[in-house]
């Protein structure tokens, strides 16, 4: 408990706080991370295709109806709910203290909980575009589709989500706006995230600040540059944290 009481209090103490996250903040609502969705996907369908094919830019040009089926089967979480990380991280915003929120999740978890300053490394699931006229498509419409690859209404190209498949880079303007706010922040709460996917990990290197937190149930390259080190889940944490505030 007092891990717990030093977070709070360091939480209170700051007014420039910077949330970097990753799978880990939404294992709590239900959403598993991407290796196990994967793996459940595999032992199920019998799939020949490691993860790292599954849900790469090549893999999706060229077997969409099987990206498609991965995807909408474990990909999708369009039901789960924030929470209490989340939601405590958008109740730091509405108070001035939480400045962004850095994720590289693509279940738009954040903005549900009402946070509004979220910079998404690996884009969304939300969003969806026509290869050929990019045109834009919310996810109802990948939902709702009956074909097993969604086609463009307008003029019948390959829709495709906005998120960031293996071999394509991360967006130059999020990863500068995301350098940024962790540059001039003044706490960092690193959470759910193994640390090991790059180039996104590399941003907390950028930190400047007085204390750095890492908050991950399983050990990272970072736990010992962490000021406080938490491995109890993150959603459980935060809950405790929101009831000292």
């Amino acid at each position: 408990m007092q891990k717990i009481e030093t977070l709070a209090s360091w939480i209170q103490e700051n007014s420039r706080i910077v949330f970097f996250g990753g799978a880990g903040t939404s294992t709590e609502s239900g959403i598993p991370d991407f290796r196990s969705a994967a793996g459940l996907y595999q032992s199920e369908q019998h799939s020949p295709y490691p993860p790292e094919v599954m849900l790469s830019h090549h893999f999706f040009v060229e077997h969409p109806e099987v990206f498609y089926d991965f995807y909408r089967s474990k990909m999708i979480h369009e039901h789960a709910l924030p929470n209490a990380c989340h939601n405590l991280l958008a109740a730091l915003e509405k108070q001035g203290k939480l400045q962004t929120v850095i994720t590289q999740n693509i279940d738009g978890l954040h903005q549900k909980a009402g946070s509004s300053n979220v910079l998404e490394l690996h884009g969304s699931i939300h969003r969806n575009y026509c290869m050929g006229c990019s045109q834009y498509y919310d996810l109802g419409v990948i939902i709702a589709s009956e074909a097993k690859v969604p086609r463009c209404s307008t003029c019948d190209a390959v829709i495709k989500p906005d998120v960031v498949l293996y071999e394509e880079p991360l967006d130059r303007q999020i990863l500068y706006q995301s350098m940024e706010a962790i540059s001039t922040a003044d706490l960092l709460i690193i959470g759910g995230t193994s640390l090991t996917v790059h180039p996104a990990a590399n941003l907390i290197s950028y930190f400047r600040g007085n204390r750095t937190i890492l908050l991950n149930v399983d050990p990272t390259p970072h736990d010992d540059q962490a000021d406080l080190l938490i491995s109890d889940p993150i959603a459980e944490v935060m809950d405790k944290v929101s009831k000292l505030l």
